[in-house]
Order: structure tokens, then C-alpha cells, then sequence
């Protein structure tokens, strides 16, 4: 039986415990699941893109998940799911907010490749209204960011934060 491969795709600025979540639960779906990290136009970053793989390596490898390979790219998801040989791509969703912009990309990537099917899982309740754009928010005005990325993550940001300045004192 062929390996069955998954691509999680998403920039990962910085990796949050809902990316952690939706990456162990993935990982038990397929033989090997590929971690794409890609760069997103309409996102400004915080970390470049070889911070934020080394960042979730380290952080999948600290979760003790083997099965996961972490890639950079820069190219339309179905072609990079298509080079890596995934029969899967995986999404997580946190609301419904996501599910219309998910169910929408969904539709378009079965246009481009009716081959490689969409898997929403849908986050741990707990960790539902993570989202990494909020992480850098808080985390730019001086808030405690600890009960959404891992101690690690959260030295990382707020490192990077020192360096670019936090943005408001009240």
C-alpha cells in the first residue's frame, strides 16, 4: 500500500499551541505529514522563514511527533502537495469565520487538483481563539502571551518584540 502523505501548509508567525494541536492530530492521520511553511503576501511576518522552521522542527520534535517533515515554500499549494506526492491536505479551523474562507480555498484546490483531498479538523476548544496574528498583537502591547505558544515561543517573541519595539505603554 502506497504511503499515504499529508501537507499542512500555513506561515507559522510565530507556531501557536492551535498549530500544535491540529499538527498531533493530523500526524495520526497519515504516514507523513509535511509541515509547509510558507510566506503569505498579505501577512507581514515577525520571524523569516527559516526562523519559523526552525522554530516549529523544534517544536514538533519537543512533542515527541515522528512522523513530520517540515518543508519552506513559496509556491501555489496544490503544486507543492502535488511535488511532495500528498494525497491530503490538512486545515484546522477555529470558527466560522474560517470555516467560509477554508470551504472557499477547499473549492478552488479541488478545481486545481480533484486528486488531493481537504481535511478540516476542527481545533481543541481550549485552543480555538488562538490565532498567531493575536499572539504578536498581545504580545507587541506588553501582554502575557504564555497560555497560547510554548515557553520557548514565547521567549522567542518577546525577544523579537524587545528588538522592534512594544507599541503602547497603557
Amino acid at each position: 500500500m502506497a504511503e499515504r502523505i499529508g501537507v499542512y501548509p500555513g506561515t507559522f508567525d510565530p507556531i501557536t499551541l492551535g498549530h500544535l494541536d491540529i499538527i498531533r492530530r493530523g500526524a495520526k492521520l497519515v504516514d507523513r505529514l509535511i509541515i509547509g511553511v510558507t510566506t503569505n503576501p498579505s501577512k507581514n511576518p515577525m520571524f523569516t522563514p527559516e526562523e519559523r522552521m526552525a522554530s516549529v522542527r523544534r517544536e514538533v520534535a519537543d512533542q515527541g511527533i515522528d512522523n513530520v517533515e517540515v518543508v519552506g515554500f513559496n509556491a501555489l499549494l496544490m503544486k507543492f502537495a502535488r511535488k511532495q506526492g500528498a494525497r491530503v491536505i490538512v486545515r484546522g479551523l477555529r470558527a466560522v469565520a474560517d470555516f467560509e474562507y477554508e470551504y472557499q480555498m477547499a473549492g478552488m484546490n479541488q478545481q486545481l487538483d480533484a486528486e488531493i483531498e481537504t481535511v478540516f479538523l476542527m481545533a481543541d476548544v481550549g485552543l480555538q481563539p488562538i490565532a498567531s496574528k493575536l499572539v504578536k498583537e498581545i504580545a507587541l502591547f506588553g501582554g502575557d502571551i504564555s497560555g497560547f505558544v510554548t515557553s520557548t515561543i514565547r521567549d522567542e517573541v518577546i525577544a523579537r518584540v524587545e528588538k522592534l519595539g512594544r507599541m503602547g505603554d497603557y
